[in-house]
């Protein structure tokens, strides 16, 4: 088992409720499509992002996979591990060995370029040998982890879209000179980025599912106390963690309940009206939002361990997934 870095507790960030909300419902489920953090610089974007990933349950993977393939879901394999399960079962052992991992957090340099994002094919080696050898980009990587991009705003058009389409189609395939490569790409899109300093292109705003505001903390004693913390966790790192061990497990044991659950919550017809009239009557083009929301409430819902949404989990939902989308 690999040891924790000594992240900042997540329980431990100070207000800023909707982003952390934000992040947990993605955490739940990361068919939402995550999540925009917009704001001014020193509010705990980064932060959070890298706490929730130390926050979560490790995953069991097979072995030497580059893409964290998942033993128990044949369906989301990647090239590579079929083809190395494939060999297992003909071998002395009859399975690929499995391991488990933290799950894995991934920081985007604003720099990356295609191919260090989608990763390549090696044509030459493919041709003269007959050998498929893909070397993993970032897509890889995050697999059934945390895909963080600081600056999204100044990231390349064209590598968010590319991001962007994994994100939404859970998968990531390379085609080079006919030949193909295809490996699972789920993972937690979040993207920061301060205003100030331009703002993303519409296309690409309304496909971040969820969106929220931060900004510093007006309040003299909240700002006391995120100074305190602060130092407390600089002095002792382990030593703070320690102390917020209880909260963080309580938490982590929410969220692995509310995974469990998720796709059993119920919705009613009355519930999709209300939803598709919310955002009908705000003018919402499209209806990539009407099946965020959907998602969001749903998770929302299981998060507080019911099995079905209510008013409260669409509101609460709608509140995440409309500012990004008005006109």
């Amino acid at each position: 088992m690999a040891k924790r870095p000594p992240v900042y507790p997540f329980t431990a960030i100070v207000g800023q409720e909707k982003m952390k909300i934000a992040l947990i419902l993605n955490a739940i489920d990361m068919r939402i499509g995550g999540v925009l953090i917009r704001g001014e610089r020193g509010t705990g974007k980064s932060t959070a992002a890298r706490a929730l990933a130390a926050l979560l349950p490790e995953i069991d993977v097979f072995a030497d996979s580059p893409f964290n393939d998942d033993p128990a879901h044949p369906e989301t394999w990647s090239d590579w591990a079929r083809e190395h399960q494939a060999n297992a079962n003909g071998g002395a052992n009859g399975e690929a060995a499995i391991s488990r991992r933290n799950v894995p957090f991934i920081d985007l340099p604003v720099s990356a370029t295609e191919d260090r994002v989608v990763g390549t094919l090696d044509i030459e080696k493919a041709i003269q040998q007959g050998v498929k050898k893909f070397d993993p980009g970032v897509l890889a990587n995050a697999n059934r982890g945390i895909l963080y991009i600081d600056e999204v705003n100044l990231l390349d058009d064209h590598v968010v879209d590319l991001l962007l389409d994994s994100a939404a189609m859970g998968v990531n395939v390379v085609e080079r000179e006919g030949i193909s490569f295809a490996h699972p790409a789920r993972f937690i899109l979040v993207g920061t980025m301060n205003p100030e300093e331009g703002d993303l292109r519409p296309q690409f705003l309304d496909r971040f599912a969820l969106s929220v505001e931060v900004e510093g903390i007006r309040d003299a004693g909240k700002r006391m106390e995120i100074v305190e913390r602060h130092i407390q966790y600089e002095s002792d790192p382990e030593g703070f963690r320690e102390e917020w061990h209880p909260h963080e497990q309580e938490l982590a044991h929410r969220i692995t309940a509310a995974r469990s659950i998720v796709d059993d919550v119920s919705y009613t017809r009355r519930d999709l009206y209300s939803i598709a009239t919310l955002t009908a009557g705000l003018h919402i083009d499209g209806h990539r939002a009407d099946m965020v929301i959907l998602k969001t409430a749903r998770a929302y819902a299981a998060y507080n361990g019911r099995t079905e949404i209510n008013q409260h989990d669409i509101l609460l939902a709608l509140e995440l997934a409309i500012p990004h989308r008005l006109k």
